[in-house]
């Protein structure tokens, strides 16, 4: 199919302001029919969930339909769909339950190339169980993390693997499945952060092989939440702390507090908006964000390869995006010139473009970035032609001026 991008950016208001978004790894702009979903939640009756009065009913409703359409979004069962406040809470969340089981001499992995949600929450848990750290990591000349780098620090006392599906700084997308099965042959969790790759693949969380997947709605079209997909019988034998008061059913026993129910029904409606980027797919919802994908994935690399076609042109720019599979997000640093300069420089030409190490702080260092990083460029799915066009007369004109 054709990609309609015009039909696409028709849905968002924040567009109209003039400003061309490459800020989406950050966060993305927000689509009409979420900003009516979180506003008709809050327009009716609401109260904590259950089946007596209406607002219990309609609070029992929206949860139940964003744990399916979260489940359908990433091929899992909605018994194993847990809501948080963010991937980084969940993360530390897991971390403290995890290694509640780890004992001194135990090893914990986690790679250089990820966010440091992915990083600092299972180092801070395996110190405090005296459990080991082990650290794989990515080529810097390739940003390439193979699954090869994971083995090499995996053993027989490993207990769990943190890794990326996809850097949110330069875009590698690792060979998850073949990680999870080394993991897996070792005895290992996996823990995959999937931030960054759940708003640009479709995910199919069987096929990864992850024994925790997670991801943030308000990185691909929907509000700010972070939601967590395991499998149910996994869940089930994982005793977080809670309140004596509340549900030990799963998933319920990981969410603590009351669910923010607006937020719960934009995200069902940012998947069903991702299921119609296709508007010639048909099927079931699953069937159709396969379908939206793809075309999905098709626009962004087409604009990805216009984007790096243009830099090259540039002369003094270095794309340290580099790994032959990753998402459409490229980090730049200028020769001689601060990339926060070329922020602000964009930013005053109504492109947004932001500098920084982006909490990849690992991954910057190894790069040879320090904390500083460089300037990132992501697609979304509104990005368009035009889009492209003017951030590379903004880095053209940025470069003719005075160093």
């Amino acid at each position: 199919m054709a990609y309609d991008i015009t039909a696409v950016r028709a849905h968002f208001p924040a567009l109209r302001s003039g400003t061309a978004h490459f800020d989406g790894p950050g966060g993305t702009q927000t689509p009409v029919p979420v900003i009516e979903a979180i506003t008709e939640a809050l327009a009716h009756p609401l109260a904590n969930r259950g089946s007596v009065t209406e607002g219990e009913r309609n609070a029992e409703a929206i949860v139940t339909a964003a744990r399916q359409a979260m489940a359908d979004l990433l091929a899992a069962d909605p018994a194993g769909i847990v809501f948080g406040r963010s991937a980084t809470q969940l993360a530390y969340d897991f971390s403290r339950t995890l290694a509640a089981t780890w004992s001194p001499g135990d090893e914990v992995v986690v790679t250089r190339l990820d966010h440091d949600s992915n990083i600092r929450p299972w180092t801070q848990a395996a110190e405090r169980a005296g459990a080991t750290v082990r650290w794989a990591d990515f080529d810097p000349a390739t940003g390439e993390l193979t699954p090869d780098d994971v083995g090499a620090v995996l053993g027989e006392r490993t207990r769990l693997v943190a890794v990326t599906a996809a850097s949110n700084l330069i875009g590698t997308r690792p060979a998850i499945a073949e990680i999870a099965r080394r993991a897996h042959a070792t005895g290992a969790l996996l823990y995959v952060d999937g931030v960054h790759h759940a708003a640009h693949a479709c995910v199919d969380l069987p096929g990864l092989g992850a024994d925790f997947y997670t991801c943030s709605p308000y990185k691909f079209l929907g509000p700010h939440l972070g939601v967590l997909a395991s499998r149910p019988g996994l869940l089930e034998g994982l005793r977080p702390d809670k309140l004596l008061p509340s549900t030990d059913a799963v998933p319920e026993r990981f969410e603590f507090g009351t669910l923010p129910y607006e937020l719960l029904a934009g995200t069902r409606a940012a998947v069903d908006f991702l299921a119609g980027l296709d508007p010639q797919a048909h099927g079931t919802r699953r069937e159709r964000l396969v379908s939206s994908y793809a075309a999905l994935e098709e626009h962004e690399e087409t604009l990805r390869l216009r984007i790096d076609k243009g830099l090259a042109a540039l002369g003094p720019v270095t794309v340290h995006s580099r790994a032959a599979h990753r998402t459409p997000t490229l980090l730049l640093t200028i020769d001689g010139r601060d990339t926060t300069h070329a922020c602000r420089h964009l930013a005053a030409r109504g492109v947004a473009a932001p500098a920084g190490a982006f909490y990849a702080i690992e991954a910057s260092r190894r790069l040879g970035l320090g904390d500083t990083g460089g300037l990132r460029v992501g697609l979304a799915p509104y990005t368009s032609a035009e889009d492209v066009d003017r951030l590379l007369e903004g880095l053209s004109d940025f470069l003719s001026g005075p160093a």
